[in-house]
């Protein structure tokens, strides 16, 4: 029921920018268009703060590091791959971008700008900590205006109806297909550790950390709980950079690692790296992945394997 007032919050927020738009002054719409490249930074600094404080709350966080971050690369990897090669077998004409060395210099100027916000974000954290300041931050609101944000520019972009067709559900399902394959390579590594049920599990976060963790806690384990949530922060660190990285010249695949989170967090990333005409594509890949990703842990939680 949390996850679907998570969603609910999200749609509210994107249909009030969108339907409010046309009423705006022209100064409060130049405004908006302004301010909205500088989420993107924004949010990384709140990713990278809450990542430090997350870590600060956690027991023996060295012995669930390793586990979290190698589910976490292999998804990632694992569904862009799936999704790159889904495409190039059945939609060779959506599969890339155009490459010109602007887009190239840009792609470098914000893979800068986005470590230079994650490292500011890991500065204020270890900061925050070793000051001892009882300091609680939750991204979310700030997340709801940028929504809101993407909503208002969304009411003045014009789109085609490719977005709709039944190959925008391949994005998904290439997130599903990846995440699956990597959770067998990694319980190859791990099954001296964890169950395989466990292992599939951690895979469909798809980078919702603050569903999994407490999703993990209540039907599994604290130490669970503790993985899930470093998981999928991970994870949407490693989509992030993958989006600055690969997302001009592949976005759907990069849409695709980056799981529920682009239709929130990484929404910006996508706008900015893949492009305005992908934001319908990556809210509809996140709604997707979002409705799944607490239904898929609970039902591999269940199982027995």
């Amino acid at each position: 029921m949390h996850s679907f007032i998570l969603i609910f919050q999200i749609f509210i927020a994107i249909s009030l920018g969108y339907f409010i738009a046309p009423h705006l002054s022209k100064n409060l719409k130049q405004f908006v268009f302004k301010i909205l490249p500088y989420f993107s930074y924004i949010l990384l600094v709140s990713v990278a703060f809450e990542l430090t404080q997350a870590l600060n709350h956690i027991d023996h966080p060295t012995t669930i590091l390793p586990p979290a971050i190698l589910i976490a690369f292999t998804t990632s990897i694992g569904s862009f791959f799936v999704c790159l090669l889904t495409y190039k077998l059945i939609d060779r004409q959506s599969l890339q971008g155009k490459i010109s060395l602007h887009l190239f210099v840009d792609a470098l100027k914000n893979i800068a700008k986005a470590f230079l916000a994650l490292g500011i974000g890991i500065l204020l954290g270890i900061l925050i900590n070793r000051s001892e300041i009882q300091f609680e931050f939750n991204s979310w609101y700030l997340l709801l205006i940028f929504i809101f944000l993407i909503g208002v520019e969304l009411a003045f972009t014009q789109f085609d109806r490719s977005w709709l067709s039944w190959r925008i559900l391949l994005v998904p399902l290439a997130a599903f297909i990846g995440s699956c394959l990597a959770a067998l390579f990694n319980y190859l590594l791990l099954c001296k550790q964890y169950h395989l049920n466990e292992v599939m599990a951690l895979a469909q976060g798809y980078g919702w950390y603050s569903m999994s963790g407490i999703l993990f806690t209540e039907l599994h384990s604290p130490k669970l709980g503790g993985i899930a949530l470093l998981t999928d922060l991970f994870r949407e660190i490693f989509a992030i950079l993958l989006m600055y990285c690969l997302g001009w010249r592949f976005p759907r695949s990069a849409i695709s690692s980056a799981g529920a989170t682009s239709m929130d967090v990484t929404l910006a990333m996508v706008k900015q790296s893949c492009g305005t005409h992908y934001v319908p594509h990556a809210m509809m890949s996140g709604l997707i992945l979002s409705l799944l990703a607490p239904l898929l842990i609970s039902l591999f939680l269940s199982l027995n394997f």
